[in-house]
């Protein structure tokens, strides 16, 4: 088993919380990663998955935004 680390193992190599390495588990994002039990096991060699986050703030209030071209259109409806 020297060849594998725990998830908590994987989360301070890599500088990410546990509960991302469970989500890159989830999504299948950990290749070799291997299920015992309730337990996974990373390879030790493995690499840290890329952030897929969107971090351009391109979609950053993008509810409002949508609202205020709604407001927009029907005040133009009722001119």
């Amino acid at each position: 088993m020297d060849d594998y680390i725990t998830t908590r193992q994987a989360a301070e190599k890599w500088g990410v919380t546990l509960r991302c390495v469970q989500a890159y588990l989830k999504n299948s994002r950990i290749n070799g990663a291997v299920r015992f039990g309730r337990d996974w096991m990373i390879p030790r060699n493995t690499e840290r998955p890329s952030d897929l986050r969107i971090k351009s703030g391109r979609y950053i209030n993008i509810s409002k935004k949508k609202n205020d071209e709604e407001t927009d259109s029907i005040k133009k409806s009722e001119h």
